[in-house]
């Protein structure tokens, strides 16, 4: 059974990242940089424009999501700024920053709360998904499903990023694990990649293998 996203609420980002732009101070960021949810001590907002950024857990580094689409990031945080997560930059990117309480006040004063609402429900979902991904599932199983996720992904991207290190970076798999299962999937013509491990196709994933 394929496990299948939340949907975006892209209405509600629109209008929150129209509103704080206004007020924001556009940022670019390096590759591989690592950023946290405060500037100068204080909590903020982000709002992803361009290029490619990662959410990371950050107790151990496991990759939660990478975002290639505009978004807005850190509204839990600023209700409940527990630390649970920072940013890598994967490419050149694009943000704009605002200050939390100046957002806090925005949101107020254009009765944008139940975009705001919208939007922490997305994220929230977005956590479930990825917890049914990776959570008591078969080895097989969690792989599959990295492996339908990785081909919708811009062949730019996908031939940026190996199997085994997507795979990795997201899970707790094994190396060996991973490596078993994808030689056998080639084998069997399942799927296809290229020298160093790039995904090309997929002609068929079974769900149980």
């Amino acid at each position: 059974m394929n496990i299948l996203p939340p949907v975006r609420p892209e209405a509600s980002i629109q209008r929150l990242t129209a509103a704080l732009a206004l007020v924001a101070e556009s940022v670019r960021i390096p590759p591989r940089k690592r950023m946290t949810w405060t500037h100068k001590g204080k909590q903020q907002l982000y709002i992803f424009m361009e290029g490619e950024l990662s959410i990371l857990r950050a107790s151990d580094g496991l990759l939660i999501v990478t975002v290639y689409e505009p978004h807005l990031f850190g509204i839990a945080e600023m209700i409940q700024p527990v630390r649970g997560h920072i940013f890598r930059i994967e490419t050149e990117s694009t943000m704009l920053r605002v200050d939390a309480q100046r957002a806090t006040e925005i949101f107020t004063q254009e009765g944008l709360w139940e975009d705001v609402a919208a939007l922490l429900s997305y994220h929230t979902a977005y956590l479930f998904y990825r917890d049914a991904l990776v959570v008591q599932q078969r080895t097989y199983s969690v792989i599959r499903s990295h492996l339908l996720e990785m081909i919708l992904l811009p062949d730019a991207t996908r031939m940026r990023t190996s199997i085994l290190e997507y795979i990795q970076d997201r899970t707790l798999l094994s190396r060996s694990s991973i490596l078993n299962v994808i030689s056998a999937l080639s084998k069997g013509e399942y799927i296809s990649f290229k020298r160093g491990g790039y995904l090309t196709a997929i002609n068929h994933l079974p769900e149980k293998f």
